[in-house]
């Protein structure tokens, strides 16, 4: 490489297909890189996050990543932590145990697996998952569900299923919507709806709703971010709203099944893939899907 490069690797999240997912960007060897410099990064390549591979303070963990929006550091992320997964057994990387990983960042240890499913004669690698970490729930007050109605101009919201403020690192209030096809109808107002998620000390909305059992996935999720470290719009495909609304679903005894599915990103013309998987025996929740790599090279350092 030529000096003052590191590796570089940007990664479409949650899809096989290029251009469908959740970008990522990878920046490795960035032990020398301080926060500022860190933040500078992910300010100047503009997507939603940007890692930042380090070698780990823990001698469990097979590596030490940070995470940055363009607005500041995030402790935990989904997307991020199964893009830097992909983007890391890419280079070359040998887990420590073949088929797992563990990633060391703010929240602590994050388990990762590799997701397979069968071929015609073997099993195929088709993505990685994470364990879900703990989460704090608290429901949003009923004296502010007419207020949640208006911001989200719908009368569909299902509040036999509290809507809930859900934290694993990364802080989204989450909302049922009655149907996927409501939910993909939802025109917020942006305004209104960043004073009811900073009301309860989040920064998005994740919002979902059932598709018919014959759709095609289980439930149709949007992401719509109301300013803070997530910054505004709405994001593509969503792992740690996704985690959060896996938790969400066992608490409230609203789970499908062992495993569901979820499908995001569709009025942003994207195809998010996520796969969920309730291990009740081992106490855990994974939340997968597929990577690819779009862009592959060095990052040239001020």
């Amino acid at each position: 490489m030529l000096p003052n490069t590191v590796r570089f690797k940007q990664v479409d999240v949650f899809t096989s297909v290029p251009f469908k997912g959740n970008p990522l960007a990878v920046v490795f060897d960035a032990d020398t890189l301080d926060a500022d410099q860190m933040q500078a990064i992910a300010h100047w390549t503009n997507l939603s996050e940007t890692t930042f591979l380090l070698k780990p303070t823990d001698p469990a963990a097979d590596y030490r990543v940070r995470i940055f929006t363009t607005h500041g550091e995030l402790p935990f992320a989904g997307h991020p932590t199964l893009g830097t997964a992909h983007a890391l057994l890419e280079s070359g990387y040998h887990p420590k145990q073949a088929g797992k990983l563990l990633q060391q960042c703010g929240v602590g240890l994050i388990e990762l697996q590799a997701l397979t499913e069968s071929g015609s004669t073997h099993k195929v690698h088709s993505g990685w998952a994470f364990a879900a970490p703990p989460a704090r729930i608290t429901p949003l007050p009923q004296d502010q569900y007419a207020a949640l109605a208006t911001a989200l101009r719908s009368d569909a919201i299902d509040f036999g299923a509290a809507p809930c403020a859900v934290d694993n690192g990364a802080p989204w209030l989450v909302v049922r919507i009655n149907s996927a096809r409501d939910c993909l109808a939802l025109e917020p107002d942006a305004v209104a709806l960043a004073d009811i998620v900073h009301s309860v000390d989040t920064h998005g909305l994740a919002v979902y709703g059932p598709h018919d059992t014959d759709g095609p996935a289980t439930f149709e999720v949007r992401c719509l971010m109301a300013g803070g470290r997530f910054g505004v719009g709405e994001d593509p495909v969503t792992g740690s709203a996704n985690a959060a609304l896996a938790g969400l679903l066992s608490a409230q005894q609203l789970r499908p099944g062992s495993h569901y599915t979820a499908r995001q990103g569709t009025v942003l013309g994207r195809a998010g893939d996520v796969s969920v998987h309730y291990d009740d025996a081992a106490g855990k929740t994974w939340i997968g899907g597929p990577s690819v790599t779009v862009v592959d090279g060095t990052f040239r350092l001020p």
